[in-house]
């Protein structure tokens, strides 16, 4: 396994990728307050839903990319990414509940009969729940193995994201089948490696 080399440590690595983690939320905050887009409530739901997505592939690509790499500082760097991708859902929940819905329970049942992608978002945005409250060390250590069995939802959560964007784009099909290739092989390097035992 490749050591940390450099000057830098983990805390800059983290602090540095901490503030890169941020950097999609500013944009959207100054394409918004700078009147560039025309439907700024669409825009931010669009763009907190695409971090999302974005996030939750960048988390399962940690363990690849140190296994191919061998880099250990990396897996260092999973659980905020893990967060961030929480905290990205968050604000598209938000921004569709508040902002699009006012909160109006009736509007978004009609609104998740009419368009059932909604429903996976939903359900995905459920699931990542549990793993952002327990992504601390002390519930690694409360929960043990259990703690390794729960954040396995986390294959399912990004199927259900590739999906809730698959059903969401109703004409060009190009970006929804760029993530789920790229799920497809972030998933398919682990089954290979555990068939093979490595």
């Amino acid at each position: 396994m490749k050591p940390l080399s450099g000057a830098l440590s983990i805390g800059l690595i983290k602090a540095m990728v901490f503030i890169l983690c941020l950097l999609p939320l500013g944009r959207a905050a100054y394409i918004v307050l700078s009147g560039e887009a025309v439907n700024p409530i669409e825009f931010i739901t669009r763009s907190t839903g695409t971090w999302t997505l974005v996030f939750l592939l960048l988390t399962l690509a940690i363990t690849p990319l140190r296994r191919l790499s061998g880099y250990t500082v990396l897996i260092k760097l999973r659980r905020m990414l893990g967060l961030y991708a929480f905290f990205y859902a968050s604000l598209h929940f938000t921004t569709y509940l508040w902002l699009d819905q006012f909160f109006d329970v009736a509007a978004i049942i009609r609104d998740i009969a009419k368009r059932p992608f909604i429903s996976l978002g939903f359900a995905a945005f459920v699931l990542l729940i549990p793993l952002a409250l327990t992504s601390t060390d002390a519930m690694m250590r409360r929960l043990k193995r259990n703690w390794g069995r729960l954040h396995k939802l986390v294959y399912g959560i990004a199927l259900l994201g590739v999906l809730h964007y698959w059903w969401l784009v109703k004409k060009d099909l190009t970006q929804p089948l760029i993530y789920a290739a790229i799920l497809g092989l972030l998933l398919g390097l682990r089954l290979w490696w555990r068939w093979r035992g490595a």
